[in-house]
């Protein structure tokens, strides 16, 4: 009997311990679920860019020589600073110049002087012709000396002129706006007129980006395109992580290369909408977008979304009991830190956020709803109106 009573007794606390353990143990399991940021896919109105790479070029550009030889007396410029146009630069030594300046200045007036007796003869002869006092020949000899004197000091007029010419030229100044380099040639030294470069000078207000198009991209996106309509473009620099720099089209070249097979784009920059502290340089390394026409609905996820398997892409997708699935998709162009998904996907998936990094297909988690970021992000170049969006989602 009593063996009986203990079997019972144990029974009874055997089943309490369970019935208590059971609830425990969901609740560990649950509480232990990997916690993940999940988010909605967003649908964006987008454009497809195209990339190039380009070489900054400066519009204006200028290697300073002088136009007349001489002895560099002053360099009056700090290099590397901006000029403006019509700054002094360099000063040759102007003393020979102004010489000869003085000396033709003394020849024309005694050339002057010779005109005036000329004249002054070719009256008289005239006045003895009538009177029959001299020959024909005589005046007509005091006639042709008189435009002799006339052109000897239109000549000298002339040379003067070239003088003064010279002699401004040994003042050299800035021909343009923009930066200066350094001085290649010193104080002291002789240069010689049309071949010694004394610096160089760039303009600096906007730059030029050349780069090709094949013509198949051409006549595929662009053909509708001209220097008149002011394509936008968006430039990147060495070394910058976005497109921060905003330019058009202001050039089309009037025919394919036939060498190449491309076509030469220049778009412009101006250095006024530049950030001040990202200034444009000439012969900058820079990689330039420019967006297509159409401009169509596109499911948009981060980046760090995707993972990949072998050749394959895919993106974990959260079903209605918290659990990720695996699902394959294809991807389209990349807008920042995010990817346009052309296929895989729908409207209402809701992903993990940062992909596979911690998290496997199959595997139930604990989500943390999140919005997907996208300020500062650009997703189309130009304006859009509500007929030229075309949906696919």
């Amino acid at each position: 009997m009593k063996k009986t009573l203990l079997l019972a007794t144990l029974t009874s606390i055997s089943i309490a311990i369970s019935g208590c353990a059971e609830p425990s143990a969901k609740q560990n399991s649950q509480q232990f679920l990997q916690p993940i940021d999940v988010a909605k896919v967003l649908i964006k109105p987008v454009q497809h860019w195209h990339t190039f790479t380009t070489r900054l070029e400066a519009p204006e550009e200028v290697s300073l020589r002088p136009r007349v030889s001489g002895v560099i007396k002053e360099i009056a410029f700090n290099e590397g600073d901006k000029v403006k146009k019509g700054d002094l630069l360099v000063q040759l030594d102007a003393r020979p110049f102004a010489a000869v300046v003085a000396k033709l200045k003394a020849q024309i007036l005694s050339a002057e002087a010779a005109l005036q007796q000329a004249k002054n003869e070719a009256k008289r002869a005239q006045r003895l012709t009538e009177r029959k006092a001299i020959s024909i020949e005589q005046a007509e000899s005091r006639a042709s000396i008189l435009r002799q004197r006339e052109a000897q000091l239109a000549a000298l007029q002339a040379q003067l002129e070239a003088a003064n010419l010279d002699l401004a030229f040994t003042a050299i100044k800035s021909p343009i706006n923009g930066i200066i380099s350094r001085a290649n040639i010193t104080r002291g030294n002789t240069v010689q007129a049309g071949t010694s470069v004394l610096t160089s000078i760039v303009s600096n207000d906007k730059m030029y980006a050349y780069f090709d198009i094949d013509e198949r991209t051409w006549n595929n996106a662009f053909s509708h395109v001209t220097a008149a309509s002011k394509q936008q473009v968006l430039m990147q620099k060495v070394g910058e992580k976005v497109f921060e720099h905003t330019g058009y089209i202001n050039f089309i070249d009037n025919q394919i290369n036939d060498a190449t097979g491309t076509l030469q784009v220049r778009a412009v920059f101006e250095q006024a909408t530049t950030n001040p502290a990202s200034p444009l340089r000439a012969g900058s390394f820079a990689r330039v977008k420019l967006a297509a026409s159409d401009v169509n609905e596109q499911i948009i996820v981060p980046e760090k979304a995707i993972g990949t398997d072998l050749k394959n892409r895919f993106v974990l997708t959260l079903d209605k009991n918290n659990v990720l699935q695996y699902k394959l998709v294809e991807v389209g162009e990349r807008y920042g830190m995010l990817r346009a998904i052309t296929t895989g996907l729908t409207a209402n998936d809701i992903i993990a956020v940062n992909g596979p990094a911690r998290v496997g297909p199959g595997m139930p988690v604990q989500p943390n709803v999140i919005t997907i970021e996208t300020t500062n992000t650009a997703f189309t170049m130009t304006p859009i109106k509500q007929t030229d969006l075309v949906a696919k989602y």
